[in-house]
Formats: C-alpha cells, sequence, structure tokens
C-alpha cells in the first residue's frame, strides 16, 4: 500500500530517536565479521583481472592473447571479439541514476574514448595468475587526437538539450541582472575553479558472482543500491529478476561511485554467465581512477552591490566536462539564485564533451562546487565592503526560495550563524587580513554558508514481529557508512516499545522490499519513513489484539490513548493498566504478525514548500609565513537539518563531510596529463587526501529545528550538508590570514607563496 502519510505518532518522545546510540553493526565492523563485495567465500571460484587501455582515444587494430591464455590455470581471456552477445539499447544499460546518452559497453567493440577503458577481462584460477596473465596479452592501437583540456574546450560547451532526471536546469532569469551589475556601485567578477577529485573509498570496486547449478546468480557488488544493480545485469543479459539476487549488506565507504553500476559488475556477470562457474572481479587502486569522479568545472561568478554590502546582481555561468558518450549534468549555478535575496540574477550552465569517463555524482554533487564560488565570492564582497561576513550574509538572508517562489518548509539558518559564530568567538575576529599572528603563524578566521537539498523518495519496508517478541525490519536500501541499520532499529524499537536488541535489521539485498539508491542524503528520511509505517501498521494490528485479550484494560480505549513501551501496551497516564506485547501475540494465536508499507512525498507539500538543509561554517587557519604550510586548527560547523534521529552518527556525518571540505580546500587533485591525457597521480600516495595529522578540533552543533513537511519524520538528511562551504570557509580564513585571494583549489604551498592570486579588498571593489 503507498501512503502519501504527514503524521505517524509524531507527538510520543521515543526511548531511542535522539539519542546518542552505537552502531548495531559496529562490532560486525570492527571484529572482521562484517564482509565486503570481494571477501564472500565460495567453492570453485575464479578470479577476473582487468586489462586498461594504454591510450586515451583512438581504436584497437590488433589485439593477441595467446600468450595469457597459454599460462597454465589461464581459463579464458574476453575481448570485444569473443565475448558473448549482449543488448544493444541503449535504454538496458541506463540505470537509475543516468544521465542522458549512450552508456559505456564494456569490451563493446574496439573504439577507445578515454585512458583506461577496460578491453580485456582475463580469467583464472587465481589471483596472482590472472595479474600475469593479463600483462602479456597484446595489444597494438590507431590513436587519434584526444580532447582533455577543459579550458580548451570552452568554446565548443552546450547547454544539453536532454535533461538529466532528478536535475533542476537554471531558472530563468531574475529581473535584468546586466544592467544591475553595470550600475551597482560594487562590483567584481572572477573565475573560480575546484580541480578534479576521485573518490577513492578504502574499499575498491568489487563485484563476486556465484553461479548456481540452476543457472541462477547471487551477486555481491560494492553498490549503493542493489535493486539498480540488479536491473542492470537483468536488462543486459536478458535475465529475470528471479535469476539474479543481488546482495551488498556492507559498503567500505562510496561516496557516490557506487550509485551506478560500474564495469566489474557487467564484467563478472559475463564471465560467470559464459562458463557457467564463480568469478571474481577487484579493481585495482589504478583502476579506481579509471571511472566515475567530480568533474572538472569553470565557474564564473560576478556580483554587483550597493556600498553597504545588499546585493544587487548575480551573475553566475559554468562550464563543466562530460563524456563523449554521455551527458552529465549537476546543479551547479542554482544555489547562487537561492541562497541570498537578489533581484537581478542570470546563471547558465553548459558542457563540454571530452575523451573522459563519464563524470558522477560526488558527495554533495554541484553544490560543492557552486556554493563554494559563491561564497568566496561573498566573502570578498565583505571585504570589498568593509560588512563584516556574517553581517553580510544577514543583510542578504532569503526568507524564500526565490528559484521556485516558495516558502521553506523551515529555516533555521539565523540561529546557524548565530550559534555557530558565538561557539567560535566570531566577536573576537579582527577584520583586516594579516592581523592576526602567533610567532611566525599567521592566523585567519572564515566563514561560510552551507546548503543542500532535503529530499524523500518513494520506498518500502517491511516489519515483523515474532510470538517471542523479536522484531525485524527490512528494506532493500544500503548503508554506505552513514548508520543506516541504526537508525532503523532506534525508529522500529520505538514504535513497538521494545529494547532496540530485540531489533534486527536487514538491507543490502534486492530481495527485500523495493527502495532507491542510497544518495542524495535522502535515505534517513526515505526508509525512516517507510520503517516508521510498517511498523505502525504492525502496532495497529497488535492494539487490536490486545483489545481482545480476555479481561483487557484497554477494550474501550482507542490506539491515541495508550502506550507502547517496556515490551507493553499500556493505557497513556496509568501504567498499571496494560497488556504484554506476549499476551496481545497469543491472542493472534500466530506465530507473526507482519506488514509491508510503502511510502512516498505528499505531491501537494512538495508543490507548496521548497526543503533544505542549511549549515554556518566557521574555519581557523594557521599559515607559516616563512613555508607556507597550512594547519586547518579549528572548525565549528553549525547545522539545521530537522530532526536528528541519532546523535552520535550524526555528528560522525558531520565530521566525515567536514574532513572532506579539508581535502577538497587543501589536499584533493587529479593531475591530468592533458599531452597524455591521462590521470597521473592514481594512487593514494600522490592523490593527496587529509591523514590524521591534517584533522583537528571539529566542533558540531545541530540547531533545533522543527520541520513535518521535509518528511513525515521531520528528518532531513545528513550526509551532504557537512562538505557544502566547509572548502569556501578555509578558503576564506587563508585570505583573511595572508591577504591572498586564492581562487583555485586546492589551495598548495607553491600558491601561498606566490603562484595564486592576490588582490587586496580595494582592488575587488574597482
Amino acid at each position: 500500500m503507498t501512503s502519501n502519510i504527514t503524521n505517524l505518532d509524531g507527538k510520543r518522545a521515543g526511548r531511542y530517536v535522539g539519542t546518542a546510540q552505537r552502531r548495531i553493526d559496529g562490532r560486525l565492523k570492527v571484529t572482521g565479521g562484517a564482509k565486503y563485495a570481494g571477501e564472500f567465500p565460495t567453492p570453485g571460484l575464479t578470479y577476473g583481472y582487468v586489462v586498461s587501455s594504454e591510450i586515451t582515444h583512438g581504436k584497437i587494430t590488433r589485439i593477441d592473447a595467446s600468450a595469457a591464455e597459454a599460462v597454465p590455470g589461464v581459463i579464458k581471456v574476453f575481448t570485444y571479439k569473443n565475448r558473448p552477445k549482449i543488448a544493444s539499447d541503449d535504454k538496458k544499460y541506463q540505470d537509475q541514476t543516468a544521465p542522458p546518452g549512450s552508456p559505456m559497453r564494456p569490451l563493446g567493440d574496439e573504439k577507445i574514448a578515454y585512458a583506461g577503458q577496460p578491453i580485456a577481462l582475463v580469467v583464472a584460477e587465481t589471483f596472482e595468475l590472472a595479474r600475469h596473465a593479463a600483462t602479456l596479452v597484446h595489444i597494438e592501437y590507431e590513436t587519434k587526437p584526444h580532447k582533455t583540456d577543459l579550458e580548451a574546450e570552452r568554446s565548443s560547451s552546450y547547454e544539453p538539450k536532454e535533461k538529466r532526471s532528478g536535475i533542476a536546469p537554471p531558472p530563468p532569469p531574475r529581473g535584468d541582472a546586466d544592467a544591475a551589475f553595470a550600475k551597482a556601485p560594487v562590483k567584481f567578477e572572477n573565475e573560480y575553479r575546484v580541480a578534479v577529485e576521485h573518490h577513492n573509498p578504502m574499499e575498491p570496486h568489487a563485484t563476486t558472482v556465484v553461479w548456481h547449478d540452476d543457472g541462477k546468480m547471487t551477486v555481491y557488488d560494492k553498490t549503493q543500491g542493489v535493486q539498480n544493480s540488479q536491473n542492470y545485469v537483468t536488462g543486459i543479459f536478458g535475465l529475470k529478476k528471479d535469476d539474479v539476487r543481488v546482495i551488498s549488506p556492507f559498503v567500505g565507504g562510496a561516496f557516490g561511485s557506487g550509485l551506478r553500476p560500474q564495469y566489474q559488475l557487467f564484467l563478472a556477470v559475463m564471465a560467470a554467465m559464459e562458463l557457467k562457474r564463480s568469478v571474481r572481479v577487484v579493481l585495482t587502486r589504478d583502476q579506481m581512477f579509471t571511472f566515475t569522479h567530480r568533474p572538472d568545472t569553470i565557474q564564473t561568478l560576478g556580483i554587483g552591490a550597493d556600498k553597504d554590502g545588499k546585493l544587487q546582481a548575480i551573475r553566475h555561468d559554468a562550464v563543466a566536462e562530460t563524456s563523449t558518450f554521455e551527458d552529465y549534468q549537476e546543479v551547479v549555478v542554482n544555489w547562487s539564485g537561492l541562497l541570498y535575496d537578489c533581484a537581478n540574477t542570470k546563471l547558465t550552465y553548459e558542457i563540454a564533451k571530452m575523451n573522459v569517463y563519464t563524470p558522477g555524482d560526488m558527495r554533495a554533487p554541484g553544490a560543492t562546487l557552486g556554493v563554494y564560488a559563491l561564497e568566496a565570492a561573498m566573502d570578498e564582497l565583505a571585504y570589498a565592503t568593509g560588512v563584516d561576513p556574517v553581517e553580510l550574509r544577514l543583510k542578504n538572508y532569503a526568507e524564500k526560495d526565490q528559484n521556485e517562489d516558495k516558502p521553506f518548509s523551515s529555516k533555521e539558518l539565523r540561529a546557524c550563524y548565530r550559534q555557530g559564530a558565538e561557539r567560535f568567538g566570531w566577536s573576537k575576529r579582527s577584520a583586516e587580513p594579516r592581523s592576526m599572528r602567533e610567532g611566525r603563524e599567521l592566523i585567519g578566521w572564515g566563514m561560510a554558508t552551507g546548503v543542500w537539498e532535503a529530499m524523500m523518495q518513494e520506498t518500502s519496508a517491511r516489519a515483523t514481529l515474532t510470538a517471542g517478541g523479536k522484531l525485524e525490519v527490512a528494506a532493500a536500501t544500503a548503508d554506505i557508512g552513514t548508520g543506516t541499520y541504526t537508525i532503523m532499529a532506534q525508529i522500529a524499537a520505538d514504535e513497538l516499545g521494545i529494547p532496540i536488541d530485540d531489533v534486527t535489521v536487514k538491507i543490502g539485498d534486492s530481495s527485500l522490499p523495493k527502495a532507491p539508491v542510497e544518495g542524495g542524503s535522502w535515505a534517513a528520511a526515505s526508509t525512516g519513513t517507510a520503517v516508521k509505517a510498517a511498523c505502525h501498521k504492525v502496532r495497529e494490528k497488535l492494539f487490536n489484539h490486545a483489545r481482545k485479550v480476555e479481561g483487557s484494560p484497554l477494550a474501550n480505549f482507542g490506539i491515541d490513548r495508550v502506550v507502547f513501551e517496556n515490551g507493553r501496551i499500556s493505557v497513556s497516564g496509568d501504567p498499571s493498566r496494560f497488556v504484554t506485547l506476549a499476551d496481545a501475540m497469543a491472542a493472534t494465536g500466530e506465530r507473526e504478525i507482519s506488514a509491508e508499507e510503502t511510502t512516498a512525498p505528499d505531491p501537494e507539500t512538495k508543490k507548496k514548500y521548497s526543503g533544505y538543509t542549511h549549515s554556518a561554517i566557521f574555519a581557523e587557519v594557521r599559515v607559516d609565513e616563512e613555508l607556507g604550510v597550512i594547519r586547518v586548527t579549528r572548525i565549528v560547523d553549525a547545522v539545521a537539518a530537522g530532526k536528528i534521529l541519532n546523535l552520535k552518527t550524526a555528528r560522525s556525518q558531520i565530521l566525515g563531510g567536514v574532513v572532506f571540505g579539508i581535502g577538497m580546500a587543501l589536499h584533493e587533485e587529479s593531475l591530468m596529463d592533458k599531452k597524455l591525457g591521462r590521470f597521473m597521480n592514481h594512487n593514494i600516495a600522490e592523490y593527496h587526501i587529509p591523514a590524521n595529522a591534517d584533522v583537528h578540533d571539529i566542533d558540531v552543533i545541530f540547531v533545533d529545528e522543527q520541520d513535518d513537511k521535509a518528511s513525515p519524520i521531520g528528518v532531513k538528511g545528513l550526509g551532504e550538508i557537512g562538505i557544502v562551504g566547509t572548502a569556501a570557509a578555509i578558503a576564506n580564513a587563508i585570505f583573511h590570514a595572508t591577504g591572498r585571494r586564492i581562487r583555485h583549489l586546492p589551495i598548495t604551498i607553491d600558491k601561498v607563496m606566490g603562484a595564486g592570486e592576490d588582490k587586496t579588498p580595494a582592488q575587488a571593489a574597482e
């Protein structure tokens, strides 16, 4: 049953929801009991190793696998010449999150579209044999000129005709931004850029296909959506859903890289079907740099304002890379029409085809880029006008969503500014750049605003209560490290008033009730609402049986007059009048009570309100004046995200997002050799991510925010908001410390010491 529910017993205070709870899956993870896609054992397992293209654009003219196949223990080498027949229709390859276009077909033909493209799969009895044999596959190429420099391709950028589902294009112009910009007393226009980043989760992408004698398969895949992977496999290979069960109980980080099925899934299933044997394919760290990534994006942002800092015009243009075969799109510039009150805005977004793999959603896709540019520009405006950065944002506070001309479902951003500034000690800041120091270190304080969509998707969940008082809740959603297992258990335990230890959670299995991919910060709101609805239905059934128990003190009461607590159903205000859950179950004469519910956002509410999560980030940096070394010594992040289900895992989400932001600001950069068309630092030794020594004090504040419109359970989501705005706050703090405005991230020592841009507030105001 589908329910557009608005409230499910929302007035009753829970024992678990809203408290700090340990992860129920924590013990399995720290003891090694949690199994990941490349770890599931199976008898007779074979191993596949991928051979990657050495050129960036062209075609294969000759491929000779005879030496590899002659190695004892090598079973087969698959290439475009001998692969089994597969689907030809683009739609068969388009998963739930695919952009418009023609998705890449591994081993599809002789054509090479990007460096690192999979061109062969060696399958052997052991991994080591497969890896060795892969070096013996001889390939000759015909190369063609490649396009991997976005700067050079800007002139050929275009507005995509077909929009990507779920990705809002820039809104129409508001007012006359060009005229207002020209007349503004204070104005500037600059280019902002963030380096290409790769997701680099700890667990590499892997697939283990277990082949069964009846021709069916159990597929263990690294994915953020098991049913997405299942649909992909069945569509391409013409299989029935009953023939393919995809399981992914644990995900060792994904950050968006697991939203789309990656090529190891295709190759492992193809090999298993052809060989009728179990096959495992695990990508190397080098190969983790051969698919999805945060797209290279060039942004030009201009701001016009009065001398007191009131915005008069915003012009924000972005050009982003995409592959030659798909039109990848994300929301980059729209935030500049949303976050601040401005009567005149002009926002454009175009893409340019290049010889790279299709970029993908990486934690807070689009917002990390667009909000960085906007918040860096707002900081420049603060210095140009002499207005405190916090006061500037309050002066331009948006009371409604101007892009959609709708009120917000809730917005406690003012409280975020106030509480964050107070905790950080912002009032003690000396406004002049280079005016705060300790020894040879320059101290800088900067701040920025964060914003992300509060979304909910249609989701199903099942709840089953046994005669022994144990409850199982199940949905096909994923837990990508966010704590989904635990919040599902919390919601279920509270709904039926039982200990959390009596709740079992099943997720990450395509045979479970339908759920979307876990991404976009919608999992808690979506799955949580469905779990609550299913448990509520079980609760209703149980209460009806409790009323029929002989001599029941509940016979004359409605469900709104009782409390489920401590394994009992008691009269509200009179706990002495109760029926135990065990007695109520006994009255059913059955071994279990089960209910499956499907919940979805209310379309009318969605039409009337815009839902967003907001934050205010305050950062302190210390910059060694002689060496240019930057340390981020303090961050305070005040977040308004509706109801917080689990204070412990929620804080962990924000901490992780902030560390991502530190990486974006100071470390992460996939370096493209434009002559070769390849990413050169394709390993974690040279692709720098923040280490423990780079992460100091991070203080998280959850601002109280009530919202019954963004989702029925009042949740907005936390997966993305922690990173949005963090890099801008750090970059702004670096300017305050050094007086040097560096607009291209990451901010590295060479830029601090003189290779970056350097404009004074007076120059910016010209």
